[in-house]
């Protein structure tokens, strides 16, 4: 039976904020989660301490639930501990002084350099327009670490012959310049070349990757189809490979080989540094190799 007092906060959620009922199904479970949790620990949920927070949270940790759980937990709680308060139900909220549980932040999945190497082997070994294609967006990803979203949204200005660079314009409509490969801007010309197969007659496609869809270019979504299917060709497990795992590829190889973390957020479009040094994961990994096979004392 639900506590009168978790009815009355549902009753406003639903009727002041108009919270959906999958909303409220999902504050009700958590809340009765910690109602179940204060009354074996001998208190009403609504006259739960900052203490019993504590602990609830702590017992949560003991059992290996994520932090991310945790986390959304804790701010059902606030939300109806902030609601009793407001209503003067309580006269005071016992999760002001509560710390929530901090979220660690998943390392990026990267294939090794041979990996990608077999991708890029693969693709090559593809004929015609569409293999040419693929080459194509296939090198420029990994040679820019492009979004998805960018790279099958290039226009086809960025093909201009000879050029080395890439004018990108990314998230916030922000433009950036990424610098490409020879072997990228090589992959690109080739396929320009046997790109008007691809077009109706007459077609004046803007983008270098046109499609007949309604986008006018190929969609995140069938490229991300091409790259699991090229994949299981390699012998790689598709499930490894997507086109931001080539992003965070590209990223993770450059600094592996001395890139500068500034120079890579650039590249990346990251508007914050905080956002690449994940990837810096990758030289600690790197030293710690270094040291484990040449140090002296490392045997």
């Amino acid at each position: 039976m639900t506590d009168t007092k978790i009815e009355l906060f549902l009753e406003m959620m639903s009727a002041e904020r108009g919270a959906a009922q999958t909303t409220l199904k999902n504050y009700q479970r958590d809340l009765e989660d910690f109602a179940d949790f204060a009354d074996r620990n001998g208190t009403q949920i609504a006259a739960a301490d900052t203490g019993t927070i504590r602990d609830y949270l702590a017992a949560m940790s003991s059992t290996g639930l994520a932090a991310s759980t945790a986390a959304r937990r804790l701010s059902a709680l606030r939300q109806f501990f902030g609601f009793l308060y407001a209503e003067g139900l309580r006269e005071d909220d016992p999760c002001v002084a509560v710390e929530g549980p901090r979220r660690t932040r998943p390392l990026p999945k990267v294939l090794a350099e041979d990996e990608v190497e077999l991708l890029l082997d693969e693709a090559r070994r593809k004929s015609g327009p569409d293999g040419a294609r693929l080459v194509a967006l296939m090198e420029t990803l990994y040679a820019t670490g492009l979004r998805v979203s960018e790279l099958v949204a290039l226009p086809l200005s960025a093909a201009t012959p000879g050029t080395r660079i890439l004018m990108v314009r990314g998230k916030g409509n922000k433009e950036r310049i990424v610098p490409l490969s020879e072997i990228a801007a090589q992959a690109i010309a080739a396929y320009v070349a046997v790109r008007s197969r691809h077009l109706k007659e007459g077609d004046q496609s803007p983008w270098l990757f046109p499609s007949r869809g309604a986008s006018g270019h190929l969609t995140e979504r069938r490229f991300s189809q091409m790259i699991k299917a090229l994949a299981y060709d390699a012998g790689l497990d598709p499930s490894r490979v997507s086109p931001h795992v080539l992003r965070h590829a590209f990223a993770s190889h450059l600094l592996a080989h001395g890139a500068d973390l500034r120079a890579v957020q650039q590249m990346l479009g990251h508007a914050d540094i905080s956002t690449t040094q994940i990837y810096t994961h990758v030289l600690e990994e790197r030293l710690k190799e270094i040291v484990t096979r040449h140090h002296p004392l490392s045997t």
